[in-house]
C-alpha cells in the first residue's frame, strides 16, 4: 500500500502504474493516456489535471476521488468496482465517459464537458451539475430525482424515460425536457 505521497509530472504511458493500493495520494500533472489502470485501488485520492483519456479501469476501486482538471476522454466508469464507488469532477473533460448503470448518487460535476457521455440506467439522484455541458449526452432509464442541473445547458431529457421527480432546471433549460416533442418555443 502507498499512502500519502504526491506524483507529479509521471509519465504512465512510459511506465506502468504500480498494481496495489493508493491512499490519500496526489497525482498532479501526470499522463495516464490510454492506460490500464485494472485492478488497481484508489481511497481518497486526488488527480489533478491528469489524462486518463481512454485509459482501462476494469474492476478498479475508486472511493472518495477528486478528479479537478483532468481529461477523461472516453472512459468507461461502469467497467469500475462498484463497492464504495464515491467521485467528484471538477473543470473536467468527460466527453464521450461511460457511466452505464453505475450508482452514483449526490456526485459533484462542476464546469464539465459532459458531451456525449452515456448515463443509461445510472442512479444520478440528488446529483449537482453546475455550468455542464450535456450536448448529445444519453439519457436512457436514468435516475435523475433531485438532481440539480439549473446551471448547466444543452441536455435531452425525456421525462417518460428518465426519472425526474423533484429535479431542478432553469426556465431556459425546461426546453431540454421537450425535445423529443419537436415543438418550437420562441
Amino acid at each position: 500500500m502507498i499512502e500519502n505521497q504526491i506524483f507529479e509530472r509521471v509519465d504512465y504511458t512510459v511506465n506502468s502504474l504500480l498494481r496495489t493500493e493508493y491512499e490519500n495520494c496526489k497525482f498532479m500533472n501526470c499522463n495516464f493516456y490510454s492506460g490500464d489502470l485494472s485492478h488497481i485501488t484508489f481511497r481518497e485520492c486526488h488527480f489533478e489535471n491528469c489524462d486518463f483519456s481512454l485509459a482501462k479501469f476494469k474492476n478498479t476501486a475508486l472511493s472518495d476521488i477528486h478528479f479537478k482538471g483532468c481529461k477523461l476522454l472516453g472512459v468507461s466508469f461502469e467497467e469500475c468496482n462498484q463497492f464504495l464507488l464515491s467521485l467528484d469532477f471538477e473543470d473536467c473533460l468527460l466527453k464521450l465517459a461511460v457511466f452505464n448503470k453505475l450508482k452514483l448518487k449526490k456526485t459533484r460535476f462542476k464546469n464539465c464537458n459532459l458531451q456525449e457521455t452515456d448515463f443509461t440506467e445510472t442512479d444520478l439522484s440528488a446529483s449537482k451539475f453546475d455550468n455542464c455541458d450535456f450536448q448529445r449526452a444519453i439519457f436512457h432509464r436514468t435516475m435523475l430525482e433531485k438532481a440539480d442541473f439549473r446551471t448547466s445547458f444543452h441536455y435531452s431529457i425525456d421525462p417518460e424515460n428518465n426519472r425526474i421527480k423533484k429535479a431542478m432546471f432553469s426556465r431556459m433549460g425546461v426546453v431540454g425536457l421537450l425535445d423529443k416533442y419537436g415543438i418550437v418555443i420562441e
